[in-house]
């Protein structure tokens, strides 16, 4: 977020030395110091307490810290207003990598494809670019699965441009092995009578573009005050990223994304939204178009996001995570908290594999410390956030409802978490678990 500013005196001083020796100087050599003074200022520390954002174009060499934030948004606006053409829509196809990212790219359709997902042409892309295919068979074919709204190119003739969830195929019609979507599949078909409800919380982190430094924190510091202050906070010295947040959080919903809510999180510079709730395997598509949708937010903003669940790991601060809610048809039923402890006790039998699925990193984050229960044993709690899994007060009182798995990190993949939960609670009966706090549970 910083943009370094030369001062007028310092312009001022070099104008005068330059326009005086003009005369006995070379031209190349004139510009060879006008390069070099101009790139010294352009690095040089900020004296004034508040910045001021350039809306000039053509000032210099876009700097490499600050990315498009020094382009002017109204050139782009220029093509921005440009109409559609009326018969055609643009189509974002996006895809999960091997990594876990989101990546994407545009295709050009009659209006008429974009009414159903079976009315759009399967694409392709090189997956020896994404790690996802051998460069002498590089070619992945692309399923579009799920259709959203594209908040980032909106128009005004009554129809849509979209994004396209997709999912990665063989030539031959087989998943690859990064197609998580497919392996979750195998978890809800055939069990939509449990009508299986997923609220998923993504927390996520803001950092400047140095990749060190989150929002609100000094650079090669930490905040002088420790967490406490930040949590559904608001104020200047206590809330940071909230344009990011409301910015992605009306995207989504512009998407068709049942984006539920947002709020600041523990650490500063730490943000959190919820998506759902989701019946069975749309709570993975939307979750990762949110991810989409919130990095492109990102760019536009010119921060870095991370989805790492612990991404500062000195101090005494918060790591992230995805709390995963989870509630089917009979847990919602009278007597459905008796349902919701025999799905605890299954989860239990399982542990370790639930975390091998549940996110890289999570050994950093899941200590038994910052409100996480230790990533060696499993626990589970009425109203405990320092429990594996929480059942909530209401849920308790009411005696049916849902509960909270806390375990999955934020950088995890939601196919496989919600594939999992699903293929373990629906799994044989598991020995009953004694409650973390007897009293209350």
């Amino acid at each position: 977020w910083k943009i370094f500013w030369s001062s007028q005196i310092t312009l001022s001083a070099f104008s005068l030395i330059f326009l005086s020796q003009l005369s006995t100087m070379k031209f190349n050599t004139a510009l060879l110091a006008l390069a070099a003074v101009g790139s010294a200022a352009a690095f040089a520390p900020s004296t004034p307490a508040f910045t001021r954002q350039s809306t000039s174009v053509g000032m210099g060499v876009v700097d490499s810290t600050t990315g498009q934030s020094a382009l002017d948004p109204a050139v782009k606006a220029r093509y921005d207003s440009l109409p559609f053409p009326e018969d055609k829509i643009l189509a974002e196809y996006v895809w999960v990598d091997a990594v876990g990212n989101t990546r994407s790219k545009t295709r050009t359709l009659p209006a008429s494809k974009g009414e159903s997902v079976s009315s759009l042409p399967k694409w392709n892309f090189d997956g020896s670019s994404t790690d996802q295919a051998p460069g002498d068979d590089s070619e992945v074919i692309l399923y579009p699965q799920r259709i959203f709204a594209d908040p980032f190119r909106p128009r005004s003739d009554g129809l849509n441009n979209i994004l396209v969830m997709c999912d990665t195929w063989t030539p031959a019609g087989e998943p690859i092995e990064t197609n998580t979507r497919a392996k979750a599949m195998g978890a809800f078909e055939g069990k939509d009578d449990e009508e299986v409800w997923f609220g998923l919380e993504q927390e996520f982190t803001l950092f400047n573009l140095d990749q060190r430094t989150p929002l609100g924190w000094p650079e090669g510091g930490m905040p002088n005050r420790p967490q406490g202050p930040y949590y559904c906070s608001v104020g200047p010295e206590n809330s940071f990223g909230r344009d990011i947040t409301e910015a992605a959080y009306k995207a989504c919903l512009y998407a068709g994304i049942e984006i539920s809510g947002t709020n600041g999180e523990v650490m500063p510079g730490q943000q959190e939204y919820q998506v759902g709730p989701c019946i069975g395997i749309d709570a993975g598509d939307q979750l990762m178009m949110s991810r989409y949708i919130l990095q492109r937010v990102c760019e536009d903003f010119q921060v870095y996001c991370t989805f790492h669940p612990k991404p500062i790991v000195e101090g005494d601060w918060n790591g992230a995570g995805m709390h995963t809610n989870v509630s089917t048809k009979t847990m919602r039923e009278e007597g459905g908290l008796e349902t919701i402890k025999q799905a605890i006790y299954k989860l239990g039998a399982k542990h370790a594999e639930h975390i091998a699925v549940y996110g890289e990193g999570n050994e950093l984050r899941l200590t038994g410390a910052f409100e996480t229960a230790s990533i060696d044993d499993f626990s589970f709690g009425v109203a405990n956030r320092g429990a594996s899994v929480r059942i909530g007060r209401d849920t308790e009182s009411e005696g049916k409802g849902y509960f909270e798995d806390r375990r999955p990190s934020s950088n995890c993949d939601p196919y496989l978490v919600t594939g999992k939960i699903m293929d373990t609670i629906m799994g044989p009966e598991a020995p009953e678990i004694a409650p973390l706090d007897r009293d209350e549970a």
